[in-house]
């Protein structure tokens, strides 16, 4: 059974996840507006990550005879000044939800409570991964420059990203 100031941790997570997968979907049609449909299919792939990702602390929260909870959290930002500042911004969210992660990881330490240890172990690997690769992708912008043709076989190349298995998108 979770403790309930753990349990209350998760479900701030779970909010957290959701708020995450709303600004990819704002970058998503921000992408779709400037007519860059490759960035946009990939911010919303990494909708769906980041909706699989709260679904996955709700259902743990549950299997723990705990109660998940579906909080509100404010809108997230609609406009960017370009693509690169789009990817600079995803790249500083993935840090900041890093850092939430791992704070999470320190109070199931400190419970002990092992069962969120492992569950928070799956979530730091992943954002090792979400961290690469929005800095890859910001890497590449910062390559690109103004050339209008870089920008478009990137987003060629970007539009190739297909959902993982599971993913709600």
């Amino acid at each position: 059974m979770l403790s309930q100031s753990l349990q209350d941790a998760l479900n701030e997570q779970i909010k957290n996840e959701f708020y995450s997968a709303h600004v990819y979907l704002a970058m998503s049609s921000w992408f779709e507006d400037k007519g860059l449909p490759g960035f946009a299919k990939w911010m919303r792939v990494q909708y769906g990550e980041e909706l699989e990702h709260g679904l996955k602390i709700f259902d743990f929260i549950n299997d723990r005879d705990g109660r998940a909870l579906v909080l509100g959290f404010d809108a997230p930002p609609a406009d960017w000044k370009s693509p690169l500042d789009v990817f600079e911004n995803s790249y500083a969210h993935e840090q900041k939800v890093t850092a939430m992660i791992n704070n999470l990881y320190a109070i199931a330490q400190k419970e002990p409570d092992y069962a969120t240890l492992v569950l928070m172990q799956w979530f730091i690997s992943e954002q090792v991964e979400e961290e690469k690769s929005a800095k890859l992708i910001v890497d590449q912008l910062k390559l690109a420059g103004d050339s209008a043709s870089a920008i478009l076989i990137l987003d060629r190349e970007l539009g190739a990203r297909a959902p993982a298995d599971g993913d709600a998108t």
